[in-house]
């Protein structure tokens, strides 16, 4: 379904970048239940409406989460979205990026133009100074992912979430204002 432009927060040449809305559940769900091989086992978005809207509700109103969709601009589909979760402000000024493709979008380079531009309105119009991105080891796309964007790898972090069953480790990516913009 075509979106208004008006919504758009940033453009790159293939997608935009916008929030989230309580209308977007049923394309956002349908894309889920679609891309679960693709998610499995790195990540678990909500496939149900009612999942949905409580999850579109936390990233629309608590201020220590901030979510963008990257939609194709041909045609407004949704291809993935990005989640700034863990906001701080005062000295820190950072925030953890979480982010995930959906299936028919994957490996088309959506989500690096997505991710650059979230990048970008972070340290902008957001005021950020730091960005971090926590993956699991495993997570061969996510970690390519990062390090085209400009992230650079800064620790490890065992048993950091509990994910599918397990506390899982994780690798921790990051990158700050300052840093060079990706390649």
């Amino acid at each position: 379904m075509p979106h208004s432009t008006a919504r758009h927060l940033a453009e790159g040449p293939r997608v935009v970048l916008r929030h989230h809305t309580h209308e977007d559940g049923p394309e956002f769900t349908a894309r889920v239940r679609e891309s679960r091989d693709l998610h499995h086992p790195w990540l678990f978005p909500p496939d149900r409406a009612d999942t949905y809207a409580a999850y579109a509700t936390r990233l629309t109103e608590d201020p220590t989460r901030a979510g963008f969709l990257v939609c194709e601009k041909d045609g407004g589909d949704i291809a993935g979205f990005i989640n700034i979760n863990n906001i701080v402000e005062g000295g820190f000024l950072s925030g953890a990026l979480g982010y995930g493709a959906f299936a028919h979008a994957a490996g088309r380079g959506l989500m690096r133009e997505g991710l650059d531009l979230v990048v970008r309105h972070a340290f902008g119009p957001m005021g950020l100074h730091r960005l971090e991105i926590n993956v699991q080891p495993g997570n061969a796309a996510s970690i390519a992912l990062a390090r085209a964007c400009g992230f650079h790898l800064e620790g490890f972090s065992p048993k950091m979430l509990f994910v599918d069953g397990a506390w899982r480790d994780h690798q921790r990516w990051a990158r700050t204002a300052e840093g060079p913009a990706s390649a």
